[in-house]
């Protein structure tokens, strides 16, 4: 394809491109000209970025971006880092892709001087800032940040500007299996359907219930209320307790003398009560007058 005219860069844009300096470090001449600016700057010039947290693009979205760039160029520029050999892309991959596709022989850059450990965090933390990924990319993006860059969970919070309890819930969807995360990923399920799901240490009963959400078209609420389901027995099988010897021997008793069934039920901090059956009003009169 032919080559954009600049000017559809727009007026704003366009004044403020520079012409790049010859500059691969801060103690290079002429750094200052580099550094916060804008350079309109070949595209076969910038390599993709090895450390690129982003792996899924929108077709359809990229197409639109297309569209538009072909129409009105690249308005909102990118941001690399220089290289030996040239320039490194930070962010802006689909705005780069776009230009490729659409014939451009430039595109605008803000360019940065970092080291590879800086490149990964400036790439993970533009990453995450985006409004179109999906709740796991975030995840892993949080993840590479706590593992690759050594940040704790409060230094993470400050870096991308989200509570400490907000990045702990985008964590934990980690440990759901593999089949959810790729559901969530796929817009099958939502993050909301994932954190109900996660309160289910069992990976096979996760799975159970991640097709019954799917097949039911749960929403979130009866995704919690399905968990509950699962969980209830669980939770009253712990509670229960065997009966000491004189509960079990005054249960027999009770019943002998009054001629019904006694069930006596005793928690393990000694609280408890007494549960007598009858079959009949004219049974209950009878159990009454013997307590009278």
């Amino acid at each position: 394809m032919a080559k954009t005219n600049n000017n559809r860069l727009g007026r704003g844009l366009s004044a403020l491109l520079k012409d790049e300096p010859n500059v691969v470090s801060a103690s290079d001449k002429g750094a200052e000209k580099l550094v916060g600016n804008i350079l309109d700057i070949d595209l076969k010039k910038i390599k993709t970025n090895p450390y690129q947290p982003r792996t899924n693009f929108d077709k359809n979205a990229l197409e639109d971006l297309v569209k538009s760039i072909a129409v009105l160029g690249v308005i909102q520029p990118i941001t690399v880092r220089k290289i030996e050999s040239g320039y490194e892309l930070i962010s802006g991959e689909r705005r780069f892709r776009a230009s490729q596709i659409v014939g451009l022989e430039s595109i605008p850059a803000y360019v940065r001087l970092a080291n590879d450990q800086e490149m990964l965090e400036m790439a993970l933390v533009e990453n995450i800032q985006r409004q179109d990924l999906d709740a796991i990319e975030i995840a892993l993006s949080y993840q590479r940040l706590l593992d690759e860059i050594n940040l704790t969970q409060e230094q993470l919070s400050h870096r991308v500007g989200k509570d400490r309890t907000s990045i702990s819930n985008y964590l934990r969807l980690l440990k759901l299996d593999p089949i959810i995360q790729t559901g969530i990923r796929d817009g099958m399920i939502s993050m909301g359907h994932g954190r109900a799901i996660i309160a289910i240490d069992d990976l096979d009963l996760q799975l159970e219930i991640y097709e019954r959400v799917i097949s039911d078209n749960l929403s979130v609420r009866e995704t919690e209320n399905l968990i509950r389901s699962y969980k209830k027995p669980t939770a009253n099988k712990t509670k229960k307790t065997d009966l000491p010897s004189e509960y079990k021997k005054a249960q027999m008793l009770i019943s002998e003398n009054i001629q019904s069934k006694v069930e006596i039920k005793r928690s393990q901090n000694g609280k408890g009560k007494i549960i007598i059956d009858f079959n009949s009003d004219q049974e209950f009169e009878r159990l009454r007058k013997i307590f009278e």
